[in-house]
């Protein structure tokens, strides 16, 4: 926890100056993060905090597997998942500094391929609205072409988006959408003339010596075998659960990192891009349009409660609200099994960022509320406690409710056979719905972990299995059949959506009988 000292006079040369700094008691700081991970059955963790431009904590905690037993450090990779946002949006602010475009460039003059639904909105779309989540497009829209693991190449993904029939009106609602961030991540690409991936390590990484990062898992040295697995709770135990890091995520979301790497990039943001080597990573002036909120949402009254929000926006690619009366950026990463937080408090020159191998946010927001909470003289809380009562209150209400209600009217189902066939979605691609050894099996063919069971709900709806138990995206799938009892076309939704996490954005399939 973060105590204040009094400031001290010192006398350099001719003139007398007064510094106040903080004395971290890192003691007590890791005894907040082992009661949190014990509490949160969180297998290993790793903690930086950054102020006043010293890394004033770097270490790891625990394990980076169950099975191996391999303890994390402050060099371990994470898949920091969504906290990648924030370099794409700097990769462009550093372009955009070297004068080779701007934020309010039309996206259609670096990418004449790309296209959504609506032709004024692809007329209209500009770099800034990419990089802050009013396209119109709704939460975690299209996130099936590159969740969890597909095939599709950048390519197919942009082909994709016209298909994406809009949520709401452009620029008049806050939705989260990854596949925006991978069309930045684009568009660095062919600013730069080196693909996104190489142009992160060469031009943000390398510079800041973060030495370990990768963008994209495959890209981690087969050397360097400090890096964790993921790992999800269900039926009371902990399974060890390996993903890529989001590698097809891209700018969105597919960079590696540790927390004495992140270490850098905090100081960083803290000091209006100038990095620890005293060189400028991207201006003072960027940096304000990135911590700028470009859309707003509703300010939450939980959050009020706990920390008095009285706002909340998005800027380009950080998340921004106001803590106690003082502003507050950040941004969560979540991948399966695995979650990362980053946090900014630029008037206190504050900077924490937590990553963690097991996906219970709230593990992380206790540690960061508590660093928070002594850092602003805050009056003291049990944060651990309080958000572990009501994440796992929260964990039982949603499993409780995760199962189907019985039919009210049950009714049967037609053969196997007449659900049989090739489905597709324009923008996914296709889904195969197969009888095998006499049950109904489906399978989406660009994505190998979605294979799965057709359990009979009633009539001609259908509960999807998946092989995957981990995965957690119980869905329904519903047939419309034609008049000679064929399917015509297919719906699906998620059975929880408490449970299943957005990115199964089965709801927004428009599955069609392939002719």
């Amino acid at each position: 926890m973060i105590f204040r000292k009094l400031a001290v006079a010192a006398a350099l040369l001719s003139s007398c100056s007064f510094y106040s700094y903080a004395d971290i008691e890192t003691k007590k700081i890791e005894k907040v993060i082992e009661t949190s991970m014990a509490r949160f059955d969180v297998p290993g963790m790793a903690v930086a905090i950054v102020e006043n431009d010293q890394v004033v904590l770097a270490k790891g905690f625990g394990v980076s597997h169950l099975d191996t037993g391999k303890k994390v450090n402050k060099d371990t990779l994470f898949g920091i998942a969504s906290n990648t946002k924030a370099f794409t949006a700097a990769a462009l602010a550093k372009l955009i500094d070297e004068g080779k475009l701007s934020w309010d460039d039309k996206v259609i003059d670096h990418l004449p391929e790309f296209r959504l639904y609506d032709p004024y909105v692809t007329r209209e779309m500009t770099i800034r609205d990419l990089l802050s989540h009013r396209s119109g497009l709704g939460l975690g829209q299209g996130d099936l072409m590159i969740w969890p693991d597909t095939d599709k190449s950048i390519d197919e993904i942009i082909a994709g988006l016209k298909y994406l029939k809009p949520a709401s009106s452009f620029r008049s609602k806050y939705a989260y959408n990854n596949l925006m961030f991978v069309t930045a991540g684009e568009v660095v690409a062919r600013v730069s003339g080196m693909s996104w991936n190489d142009y992160i390590e060469k031009n943000i990484l390398q510079p800041l010596d973060m030495k370990n990062s990768r963008a994209g898992f495959s890209r981690i040295p087969s050397s360097n075998k400090n890096w964790a697995t993921g790992h999800i709770p269900m039926d009371g135990q902990l399974h060890p659960f390996f993903v890529n890091y989001l590698e097809d995520f891209r700018g969105a979301g597919a960079i590696a990192s540790s927390v004495s790497d992140m270490s850098h990039w905090l100081r960083t943001q803290l000091a209006h891009g100038k990095m620890p080597n005293g060189q400028q990573l991207f201006t003072e002036k960027q940096q304000q349009q990135m911590w700028h909120p470009h859309i707003t949402s509703m300010a939450s009254k939980s959050a009020y409660e706990a920390y008095h929000q009285q706002f909340r926006g998005y800027g380009l690619g950080w998340s921004i609200e106001d803590f106690h009366g003082i502003k507050k950026l950040g941004h969560g990463g979540g991948i399966l099994g695995m979650v990362s937080q980053v946090t900014l408090l630029p008037e206190k020159n504050l900077g924490i960022v937590i990553l963690s191998n097991q996906q219970a946010f709230s593990a992380l927001s206790a540690v960061t509320y508590e660093v928070l909470e002594d850092a602003l003289d805050l009056e003291d809380k049990d944060w651990v406690e309080d958000l572990a009562k009501k994440h796992f209150e929260g964990k039982k209400e949603a499993y409780a409710n995760a199962k189907p209600e019985t039919p009210a009217d049950y009714q049967a189902k037609l053969p196997n056979i007449n659900y049989t066939g090739t489905l597709h979605d324009n923008w996914y691609g296709d889904v195969v719905i197969e009888e095998l050894n006499g049950q109904l099996r489906i399978d989406f063919t660009h994505t190998k972990r979605l294979k799965g069971q057709l359990e009979h709900y009633t009539g001609n709806t259908f509960i999807v299995k998946w092989d995957e138990k981990l995965l957690e995206a119980d869905a329904y799938i519903e047939f419309q059949m034609s008049p000679d009892n064929r399917v015509s076309s297919a719906k699906m939704r998620a059975v929880s959506t408490a449970v299943t996490d957005f990115s199964f954005d089965f709801r927004n399939l428009d599955l069609r009988a392939k002719k």
